[in-house]
């Protein structure tokens, strides 16, 4: 019923689309012409770009020279679901004269040829994406670079796009060594590579291979990892088995009972910064599709280093509470744990490998310290108070023009969970989505104190209550090891789990199967009872 009223409007609004014109803006201007032919998803087809853009705080005019770009582009359009809107996605390379590739700045941005114009159309704050990577990039190894503009196509409005850097194997971009089709033997062999899990729709061939392990115990979904580079069309046999090895020989390690082993577990493969970093981003933004699709890693050559790195941070249009679906927007519960509890019959689901890594509590401990050493830089809350502000701020004139153009506030746009009435109630909606964020990631990922705060001193953290299935349990770091935890019902009769799993202070119970009501979890910490109360749906 929703898809049918937003049908409707857009015809209703389709004569406001030609109506809106660009004269001046303060974003930069990206205009370009095809010369009559249509934009495919695939192959490119060539046009000419330019951008006009006369520095910080001017204004930037229609009719202005184009003199922060002029030439030639391969275009086309890019992604999967977001094909289908209106306003369409698109990717585009720099071209010379001659059709061939061309490195150039765009915008301040190392050189390059390979771009991409996100057209944030489903996400109405026209800032989840662009947050996303201004976060990642503040701590992460690397993450996208994105520039605001507005683009004019065809000598039609367009409205506001992100201008980002395209996810590629470059010193500016992911600095690992360049492969050929001669590098089979040695160390050439061991490096780089970029595998991605992800949908292989638009996927640029989508060749890869099939995780010999499941994704949980009993899943008729299986985990398909893509190459990514080299690329499909040149990757050749040797450098297929090395790397598909490789992640297998990871893989195991992390399903064997070393797995927490510095020397034989899954520290031996991968690097454990950037699994934390990769971590708390997906996480921060709670992002559905985290772990399963727009899922990067890459291995670093032998000689510099070797390890995987999780990464870079890709597609959040979904994230910060945007969809109704599955995780929904509840700024509470983590994507990691939840996602495969609340969306089971999904075609992708989170791998094993996420879970096992926190069940690792040393790992678990050092991810709690990262959280909270970020959390006093890069992720404070007036550093992020001051992103969303900001970018509000830059967008106030364009962000008219976009949904004159584009008029979605107040409409359902798959997979909205909340419909703002304007662009205003869509940034605070999400700022104070972030706040709640923020605050219960503080809860569970906060750590102990040698101080003797009594309000802190004997909390457990649970989630989620209400629960419906699985429940994961943090407890107190003064409580011991071997401290006595059970469940009972409101009668104080004790209530029998079918799995119990402790790794450390993390508790995960299987309460499926026990009947909805109210429960207390008791943990003994060596000198008194702790009572938690639990809801059962």
């Amino acid at each position: 019923m929703r898809l049918t009223i937003f049908c409707l409007l857009l015809i209703i609004h389709g004569e406001a689309y030609l109506q809106t014109n660009l004269t001046t803006s303060n974003l930069p201007i990206v205009i370009i012409n095809t010369n009559g032919q249509g934009i495919l998803d695939e192959p490119k087809i060539t046009a000419d770009m330019g951008i006009i853009y006369n520095g910080p705080g001017k204004e930037n005019k229609i009719t202005d020279v184009q003199n922060e770009y002029k030439g030639k582009i391969g275009i086309e359009l890019r992604g999967s679901t977001s094909q289908g809107f209106p306003k369409k996605p698109y990717g585009f390379e720099t071209r010379d004269n001659t059709g061939n590739d061309l490195n150039v700045s765009l915008l301040g941005m190392p050189k390059e040829s390979d771009w991409t114009l996100n057209a944030t159309y489903n996400d109405k704050s026209l800032m989840r994406d662009g947050l996303a990577y201004m976060f990642a990039g503040s701590f992460m190894e690397y993450a996208p670079r994105v520039r605001y503009c507005e683009l004019v196509l065809n000598d039609n409005y367009q409205g506001v796009y992100m201008l980002i850097e395209k996810i590629k194997r470059d010193k500016n971009r992911v600095d690992i060594a360049k492969m050929g089709t001669t590098d089979i033997s040695g160390d050439p062999l061991t490096g780089g590579y970029i595998i991605k899990l992800d949908k292989t729709t638009g996927s640029g061939g989508g060749q890869g291979w099939t995780s010999s392990f499941a994704p949980y115990p009993g899943a008729w979904q299986t985990t398909y990892f893509q190459y990514e580079y080299p690329k499909s069309v040149d990757i050749v046999d040797q450098q297929k088995t090395y790397i598909r090895g490789y992640v297998e020989e990871m893989e195991k390690s992390l399903a064997g009972t070393d797995f927490r082993d510095p020397d034989k577990g899954f520290r031996k493969y991968i690097d454990t910064t950037a699994l934390m970093d990769y971590i708390i981003i997906n996480e921060l933004t709670k992002n559905p599709d985290a772990y399963r699709l727009s899922t990067f890693f890459y291995k670093e050559r032998d000689s510099d280093g070797g390890k995987i790195k999780f990464g870079p941070a890709w597609d959040y249009n979904l994230g910060f509470g945007n969809v109704d679906y599955c995780t929904k927007g509840d700024p509470e519960g983590l994507v990691l744990y939840n996602f495969n509890q609340v969306c089971l019959n999904d075609n992708w689901v989170v791998h094993f490998w996420w879970k096992r890594f926190l069940e690792d509590a040393t790992f678990y401990s050092s991810l709690k310290q990262r959280w909270n050493t970020l959390r006093k830089n890069q992720l404070s809350d007036n550093r992020v108070n001051f992103m969303v502000d900001s970018i509000s701020t830059m967008l106030n004139g364009a962000q008219t023009r976009n949904f004159n153009k584009w008029p979605v506030l107040g409409i359902y746009v798959w997979p909205n969970y909340y419909v703002g009435a304007s662009y205003t109630q869509e940034v605070s909606w999400l700022s104070k989505w972030l706040k709640d964020r923020l605050a219960y990631l503080d809860r569970i990922w906060s750590i102990a104190s040698g101080g003797s705060d009594p309000e802190k001193k004997n909390e457990i953290f649970a989630h989620p209550n209400p629960v419906k299935n699985t429940l994961f349990i943090t407890l107190p770091e003064l409580v011991p090891d071997n401290s006595d935890i059970f469940l009972t019902n409101i009668a104080g009769r004790p209530v029998q789990i079918s799995t119990f799993t402790r790794v450390g202070r993390n508790i995960e119970m299987d309460l499926s199967q026990v009947v909805p009501g109210f429960y207390i979890l008791f943990v003994r910490d060596g000198k008194e009872m702790i009572p938690f109360k639990i809801v059962k749906q």
